[in-house]
């Protein structure tokens, strides 16, 4: 069995172990560097009444914790399913370098966690989006990134 086997296995039996002790969704994610777990999370959401307590963003949040940085280049994730949106999002912010997965969204749809009208918005104009979206123009908003544009000492991220 490779490693990435074991990892993955790891991940999706901690994926049950977190339905069965009720504690969330079906998800577990782990982050590994070198071969090595360096972080772990799985799905809190209805245990913390948390929407955003995904496995993938607590992985990433103590992976990086861990490491001391913001960016996990370098760094693999072992998902139980196919990332949502969000955490998907996360991913790219954090630079992970590979993500493995041991299920897809439509196993997750199957299962009643359907991603697809988040999807779905992405791809529409401001004015037509399910949550109703009104652009409030502010000076001090793009004053902002002028200012970060110019900003000599920023930690580029």
């Amino acid at each position: 069995m490779t490693n990435q086997q074991l990892f993955i296995r790891k991940a999706t039996k901690l994926s049950l172990e977190n339905v069965q002790a009720g504690k969330g969704g079906p998800f577990a994610a782990l982050i590994v560097k070198d071969n090595n777990i360096i972080a772990a999370g799985t799905n809190l959401v209805t245990s913390t009444n948390d929407p955003t307590a995904h496995a993938e963003i607590g992985a990433i949040r103590e992976a990086c914790r861990t490491l001391g940085t913001f960016n996990l280049d370098g760094c693999e994730i072992y998902a139980s399913c196919e990332p949502c949106p969000m955490c998907l999002g996360a991913i790219y912010w954090a630079r992970l370098s590979r993500i493995y997965i041991a299920s897809i969204m439509k196993d997750a749809a199957e299962a009643g966690f359907d991603d697809a009208l988040i999807y779905s918005e992405f791809t529409k104009q401001i004015g037509e989006r399910k949550i109703p979206m009104t652009l409030l123009p502010q000076n001090e908003a793009l004053l902002a990134f002028k200012e970060w544009k110019e900003k000599k000492d920023k930690i580029k991220y």
